[in-house]
């Protein structure tokens, strides 16, 4: 249940599997597993946490220069409409429909300058 839960916050930026790792790691704590508790939180802030910041702008694209909130949405809409191929979908097709916004706001400059 554990990784379920892990596997469907993943796509919320900079919490989402914080939310699972860290509660259950402060459970731990509390009922009197110390060590537990912190190979629960060295392991999720270490590697968790260093997966997620180093293949997330990979995976979902750290140049595409869009705000990580469309990032975001469009992972989440790509995910609704294309299923789990839509995790890269999502944002590749959010990113060309803003290159192409873009592409035509400059084309259209163009034409007022000339005119």
């Amino acid at each position: 249940i554990w990784g379920v839960l892990m596997f469907g916050l993943a796509v919320v930026p900079a919490v989402g599997c914080s939310l699972i790792w860290l509660p259950a790691a402060l459970i731990m704590l509390f009922q009197g597993y110390i060590w537990q508790g912190i190979v629960i939180i060295a392991f999720g802030a270490i590697v968790i946490g260093g997966v997620d910041t180093l293949l997330r702008p990979i995976l979902v694209g750290h140049g595409l220069q869009m705000h990580p909130l469309l990032i975001f949405l469009s992972t989440l809409g790509g995910l609704a409409v294309f299923g789990i191929s839509g995790f890269v979908l999502g944002p590749v097709i959010a990113s060309l429909f803003l290159a192409s916004w873009r592409l035509f706001l400059e084309l259209h400059k163009k034409e007022e300058i000339e005119t």
